[in-house]
């Protein structure tokens, strides 16, 4: 999934606890996984290096495409973030504290891989490995735009959940 799904799934679901923030911190978080082990697209990553045989083994090299992809990883981030509030701060009137909560909670696995490529010791080895173990064997790489819009329908999905709740 993109972080913009992560960010606005883990924003929504952190709104449901509002009076508990640590609790909505680990339902965004949880949230991460859950999207994961859906069949789903990601955008390329040109400094990703990745290991057929060993998953564990990918490593993201810094290298002249590595600012690339952090510009495409940074917009993303900041799309979900920018997303999750305008439509549960501004329009469902929750708390900007918990949208953030929620929204940062359900990217923080993406961005405890890189720290996982670089420092590769426990618990990020433990957290890395299961983070592989729940992705799908299928997934959507070769069909962007079914991986977009199917990601953009659960998107609408998790905010319905909201709307009725």
């Amino acid at each position: 999934m993109i972080l913009t799904t992560h960010a606005v799934t883990g924003a929504t679901l952190a709104t449901l606890f509002p009076t508990h923030p640590i609790i909505g911190f680990a339902v965004g978080f949880s949230s991460h996984f859950l999207l994961d082990a859906i069949p789903h697209w990601d955008y390329s990553l040109r400094s990703m290096k990745g290991d057929d045989k060993n998953p564990m083994n990918t490593d993201m090299i810094i290298n002249k495409d590595f600012l690339k992809d952090l510009l495409k990883i940074g917009a993303d981030g900041v799309l979900g973030l920018l997303f999750s509030c305008v439509l549960l701060g501004i329009i469902f009137h929750n708390s900007f504290f918990i949208i953030l909560l929620g929204a940062m909670a359900g990217m923080i696995p993406d961005a405890l891989q890189f720290f996982y490529f670089k420092w590769k010791h426990e618990p990020l080895l433990s957290l890395q490995r299961f983070h592989i173990w729940v992705h799908p064997k299928i997934n959507l790489h070769d069909r962007p735009v079914v991986g977009v819009l199917s990601q953009v329908v659960l998107i609408c999905f998790v905010v319905f959940i909201l709307f009725v709740s």
